[in-house]
């Protein structure tokens, strides 16, 4: 029986005691409540009482020419993550090793790179993105990155199966494979909410937890998208505290174009949000995802003092 059927299973379970005295349903009730609590304690056992800020850079933001001058400039400001892209990442395996090697710099999530997408009703479409985010797992496991990043379904992505429970639970169970793949090499994979531009699908930090609540595997993890949650979400902490442990991932960017934090002005405001995670305990990497306006010598800098002073002021 495998974790969606046993997951409907024991509500079936649970609604017949219900019909059968109030009594029992007070007892499951309880019993239910107390399961619950206890797998809380388990998952929270892997956060930390004072996070710190951990800042990751995708490949494009530092400046330099070569890896080496990216992570040369990433060391001088403190930067301790590195976000590759996805596409190729197989072939470049023992290039980023040897570049980390000896520095504190951390693989922190692989962005995408794959083909296809898991909700298109094209089988052959559907194959292509389970080969080769496969693929990707494989790398992001020997790289020791903590997930690789998907989107379920783009809005140009189609044809795409309708937006109902039966694609939910298909997606459900075919993520569910993944996430155990993704186990078995030491990593997992990240569902990522956009906003409704991008993908209809799935918008919300919370409604992709409750996905990977429902999958219920520990390879299976979501993350927020500062840009995207500025669409979205009615509160920034409100996203991350209904996240809890699933939580895997962070991106962030201005919150009006989508460029480096803090030239968009007043707006680049992350401390709701950073009062959400640290709530949390949250200990993985708040990655950089945007473009930017000035020299990168100067913006970039700026950029990771002014989260540093937001951090510490949430």
């Amino acid at each position: 029986m495998n974790n969606l059927n046993r997951r409907r299973f024991l509500k079936t379970s649970l609604v017949g005691a219900a019909l059968v005295t109030a009594g029992k349903t007070a007892f499951a009730g309880n019993a239910a409540r107390e399961f619950h609590e206890s797998q809380l304690a388990s998952n929270n056992s892997s956060r930390v009482a004072s996070p710190e800020l951990k800042l990751s850079f995708q490949e494009g933001i530092a400046p330099g020419k070569t890896l080496r001058e990216k992570f040369d400039f990433m060391e001088k400001h403190g930067v301790v993550g590195f976000e590759p892209s996805g596409r190729g990442i197989t072939g470049r395996v023992d290039e980023i090793k040897q570049e980390l090697n000896g520095r504190n710099i951390q693989v922190s999530a692989v962005c995408a790179g794959f083909e296809g997408f898991p909700l298109s009703t094209d089988a052959d479409v559907r194959k292509k993105f389970h080969d080769t985010i496969s693929e990707i797992i494989v790398a992001a496991g020997q790289l020791g990155s903590t997930g690789v990043i998907f989107v379920p379904a783009f809005n140009r992505q189609v044809p795409v199966m309708a937006h109902t429970m039966e694609t939910r639970d298909f997606l459900c169970e075919e993520i569910d494979k993944l996430g155990t793949f993704a186990k078995e090499h030491g990593t997992t994979v990240i569902f990522e909410p956009l906003n409704r531009k991008e993908a209809f699908y799935l918008r919300q930090v919370g409604d992709a937890a409750s996905i990977c609540r429902d999958i219920n595997n520990a390879g299976v993890t979501c993350m927020g998208d500062f840009w995207h949650m500025t669409w979205e979400e009615a509160s920034d902490r409100g996203a991350f505290v209904s996240a809890g442990d699933y939580l895997q991932h962070v991106h962030t960017a201005s919150r009006k174009r989508r460029s480096m934090p803090g030239e968009d002005g007043a707006a680049d405001n992350y401390v709701d949000g950073f009062k959400g995670l640290k709530q949390i305990g949250y200990n993985n990497y708040v990655s950089f995802e945007c473009g930017c306006q000035g020299d990168r010598e100067v913006v970039v800098p700026a950029a990771v003092e002014l989260l540093r002073k937001q951090w510490k002021e949430a």
